[in-house]
């Protein structure tokens, strides 16, 4: 990649957790073992969640979330629309129906007001997601929608480093669900974690990550460990090797400091961003904190001059990388086809704000003048 490019994301592997890697490598033992359930415990300290479960992705968290909420076949789980469509596959892998709420115009989270209308033939169970790193409050949407705060599973893969009512996310749920994949704000490459309150249900899941197996082959194989074991529920193929949660370890100790610099961003993109006409910078919280996992700008078209894709192409032109979060689960077939045209509904908040959405390089490698350069480029193409 030249130097005069600016990626949308750089991946950056910290030299500390390069040598991690090397040395579990060298072990002779790279699958969960050891490194794993150290990564777990720190994990969980910096949530501040008393219990943290490392699992191979956010899909499979969500998943394994909601198959331990017991609910009957095709029960009715909402969902935003706004999301990734990998989350809404979670509910029907766990044998349930997405039923898919409106995006908020303001926040592009999802609100009470979209929630209630959404449940009003009724609702088991809610993921929700910290769209962009903006927190939503589950109890809230719980109340709204008419369910048990915990039957809500929080989709948080763009949550970590946010904060509801000043407490982190992910600490005081029943299922806070993240992603370390190379884009997220802890960047393993691969995987996911699901913290929670209850100490029975961690334990569960780490059964369920293995097949519902009672021992996973590090109490199986080490010295004082036995190949006995029974299985008592069903499971599935989803746990963290201790390769990536070597990496994941290292990378976690400069996470503070991934998250300060991604503030520092955002704050620049606001302060130079907000004077162009037809631009319309992401809100903030009123008072809890912003993940910044994503910047995601509005292009509205005529007082801009011009539409969200001609901007995307031109930023790409100019060496400028940009992506589009997300494409609305009810406009792709597989979907529309699962639910029906019907199910797809009222979603025309969505349907709205999809063709301006434009997601800005954000990164902790981000330069200043890189940030400069977007703002310029963005200042260049407007009318």
């Amino acid at each position: 990649m030249s130097d005069n490019t600016v990626p949308f994301c750089r991946t950056e592997i910290t030299p500390e957790a390069q040598q991690a890697a090397l040395r579990v490598l060298a072990s002779g033992w790279v699958t969960t073992g050891a490194e794993s359930f150290a990564f777990e415990q720190e994990f969980g300290a910096w949530v501040q969640a008393p219990y943290a479960v490392a699992v191979s992705s956010c899909t499979a968290a969500i998943e394994m979330a909601l198959r331990t909420l017991g609910l009957p076949q095709g029960a009715p789980v909402l969902t935003p629309t706004l999301t990734f469509c990998g989350a809404v596959q979670a509910i029907v892998h766990a044998g349930l129906r997405p039923v898919l709420v409106d995006a908020d115009s303001s926040t592009l989270t999802v609100s009470a007001e979209g929630v209630a209308k959404a449940a009003r033939d009724g609702a088991a169970a809610m993921v929700i997601q910290h769209m962009g790193g903006y927190p939503v409050d589950g109890a809230e949407l719980a109340e709204a929608a008419g369910i048990a705060p915990g039957t809500v599973v929080e989709d948080a893969a763009h949550g970590l480093g946010a904060t509801v009512g000043g407490r982190p996310v992910g600490s005081f749920s029943r299922a806070g669900c993240f992603s370390f994949y190379a884009t997220k704000n802890l960047p393993i490459g691969e995987g996911g974690a699901i913290t929670t309150t209850d100490g029975e249900l961690a334990e569960r899941w780490r059964r369920m990550r293995l097949h519902g197996m009672s021992g996973d082959s590090w109490r199986r194989y080490h010295r004082s460990g036995t190949w006995r074991y029974t299985v008592e529920d069903a499971g599935m193929k989803a746990n963290l090797t201790d390769l990536q949660a070597a990496i994941g370890r290292e990378q976690l100790r400069r996470l503070a400091a991934w998250q300060q610099r991604r503030a520092a961003i955002a704050a620049r993109y606001d302060a130079q961003l907000g004077g162009i006409p037809g631009l319309e910078l992401p809100p903030r919280p009123a008072t809890d904190t912003h993940a910044w996992h994503l910047y995601i700008v509005r292009i509205h078209r005529r007082a801009f001059g011009t539409d969200r894709d001609t901007v995307s192409e031109r930023l790409g032109e100019a060496g400028i990388g940009t992506s589009v979060h997300f494409i609305p689960v009810h406009h792709l077939p597989y979907f529309r086809n699962l639910l029906g045209l019907d199910a797809c509904g009222e979603l025309a908040t969505a349907d709205q704000v999809f063709p301006q959405l434009l997601s800005l390089p954000l990164h902790p490698g981000l330069t200043d003048s890189d940030v400069d350069r977007v703002c310029e480029a963005l200042a260049d193409l407007a009318a």
